[in-house]
């Protein structure tokens, strides 16, 4: 925004739309081209780099070129010998996941990577939908997964690779180094076309409702790819600690295909939950960058020494809004930044991220200072966005408090088989996110919570999250490892709703109103009823399970 549209803005006349360049983004050639031979010609342009290092059993390492070899080797022998189109990946973040997911990518299948924290009705659900008759995983995987409903066709990576032929993957190994990457991709018959095709299945977290199946295209893989490559936020000479799981979309991206095309290198741990062993891993590894969520950072103020993430730059934390005063606490306590993103699954995922120092990202605020604390950042190249009022449909001024609707080459185009569900979801070509938001006069985003998450209660919107930072404050709960507490509405005759707390402790009503109207809140935002719970749901991710907390709000 220029100086005179902010002041419009602030005078109510403002501009009712950010855009970063969508259009022109939405033009480039390589956005029409394939998933799989983009990552052939990264990999292929430098052999020598170190991709990745898994720290599940032990350190392994693997080059660019030995990941290349070993996908095409492997690729080779399931192009025939899988049937149908989308294949079924179990693996946390490491090796494994990655040259399965090139390796079918690189022969036209449709990596589908499953969600295994899911119960077993949902993870057939996903399968049924996906029509998926084969799962790739490892022995070793499987034995610490007894529930998941195996299908009749598993195969087993170690036992896959154990087939191949050394001489083969030397042959491969050698021709990357000395062939030309565009001449031996065609060589290998790498497909060059994919633009709007399915590239990668995910499904949302079912947070609300059944899994929803999220299909990105290879537009919104690779588009997403470069949006973060040109933010400059993880350039080829940091060290990214990996620990998201890669069906979940954040770690889709960056623990798998962000360092495959843009060249950071990712250090893996196979789960979020394992603080001491993350804290270890990167102080062993000298990583520079992590990704999480504010549930899987809040445990390294008690299991992790500060001197462990002393090589930490900045960490970035998505998924659910981080609590007042976090980010200073974190980073007075680590010595390192804490950053906020913002991204949905159906927008492969990343819309907006803070950005440490000044902003490098050509446009209207390079050089301006690349973080705002509160924020979600600025929305990354490519992007327009929008701000819709809830109840009126009316298209506001950016800086107004409405749901937030997006465009760009990074948002997908609908969920697998539902149309109707998909309908609802897109407004005139943008896509709705659901979430409230705004806009400040220097391009910040800040989310105001779901639409989903507010109660209507007696004509006003009531905010659930806002209610449950003010009681995780006043009954000191920001050091516990999981959330002790959630708020959601039920229905009332009288009010349209109630509010309900769910709380892993105990707490009485008069208690509650007390120390709430303490903090300023009004007696309308202070919940009559209190349902005291073993543990509060949540999903892999670390945000809550709203499907799971209304369930027991509703319960007699």
């Amino acid at each position: 925004m220029s100086t005179e549209e902010a002041e419009a803005t602030r005078t109510g006349h403002g501009p009712t739309e950010i855009d970063f360049g969508e259009r022109e983004f939405q033009e480039r050639e390589e956005l029409k081209g394939h998933l799989g031979f983009v990552c052939f010609r990264s990999l292929a342009r430098h052999p020598g780099r170190i991709v990745v290092v898994d720290r599940t059993t032990g350190r392994k390492e693997l080059s660019a070129g030995k990941i290349l070899a070993i996908s095409l080797a492997l690729s080779r022998k399931w192009k025939e010998s899988i049937p149908g189109r989308r294949v079924g990946i179990v693996f946390p973040p490491g090796i494994g996941g990655m040259i399965t997911n090139l390796a079918l990518v690189l022969i036209g299948k449709v990596p589908v990577n499953l969600n295994f924290t899911f119960g077993e009705a949902s993870i057939r659900s996903c399968m049924k939908q996906a029509e998926i008759e084969t799962v790739i995983s490892a022995e070793a995987v499987r034995k610490k997964l007894p529930n998941f409903p195996w299908p009749e066709d598993v195969r087993d990576l170690l036992l896959e690779l154990s087939t191949l032929s050394k001489a083969e993957i030397i042959g491969l190994l050698v021709a990357v180094w000395i062939c030309p990457s565009g001449w031996l991709a065609r060589r290998m018959q790498v497909p060059q076309v994919g633009g709007d095709e399915e590239a990668g299945l995910l499904f949302s977290s079912g947070s609300t409702g059944e899994p929803k199946g999220v299909a990105l295209s290879h537009r919104n893989i690779i588009g997403n790819c470069r949006q973060i490559d040109g933010c400059h936020l993880l350039p080829s000479s940091e060290t990214l600690l990996g620990c998201l799981p890669i069906f979940h979309s954040f770690g889709f991206i960056t623990a798998l295909w962000v360092p495959m095309i843009v060249g950071v290198k990712v250090v893996t741990v196979p789960s979020p939950l394992e603080t001491k062993r993350i804290a270890k891993t990167i102080e062993e590894e000298k990583a520079t960058v992590i990704f999480g969520t504010p549930t899987f950072y809040r445990p390294y103020f008690k299991r992790a020494d500060p001197s462990q993430l002393r090589s930490l730059k900045f960490v970035v934390a998505g998924a659910e809004k981080t609590p007042a005063g976090f980010a200073r606490k974190w980073e007075d306590h680590f010595g390192n930044r804490y950053l906020e993103g913002y991204g949905l699954t159906e927008t492969s995922p990343v819309i907006s991220i803070n950005l440490p120092g000044l902003s490098r990202v050509k446009g209207p605020y390079l050089g301006r200072v690349g973080n705002r604390t509160g924020s979600v950042g600025r929305i990354v190249q490519g992007i327009a966005a929008r701000i819709v009022g809830p109840e009126s449909g009316e298209i506001l001024p950016i800086t107004e408090v409405g749901i937030l609707h997006v465009k760009g080459p990074n948002i997908f185009s609908g969920y697998l088989n539902n149309s109707e569900l998909s309908a609802k979801v897109f407004q005139d070509g943008w896509f709705v996110t659901g979430d409230l938001a705004r806009f400040d006069e220097e391009g910040f985003l800040f989310i105001e919570g779901r639409i989903s998450r507010f109660s209507k209660i007696g004509g006003e919107m009531v905010p659930h999250g806002t209610i449950e930072n003010h009681i995780i404050t006043a009954f000191d709960l920001e050091e516990s490892e999981r959330p002790m507490v959630a708020v959601t509405g039920i229905a009332d005759p009288a009010k349209g709703e109630t509010l309900v707390l769910l709380s892993a402790i105990e707490i009485s009503v008069a208690v509650l109103r007390e120390r709430l109207n303490w903090a300023g809140l009004p007696n309308l935002w202070i919940p009559r009823i209190i349902k005291e719970v073993d543990e509060i749901p949540c999903l892999a991710t670390g945000k809550l399970d709203l499907k799971g907390v209304e369930r027991l709000a509703a319960e007699r």
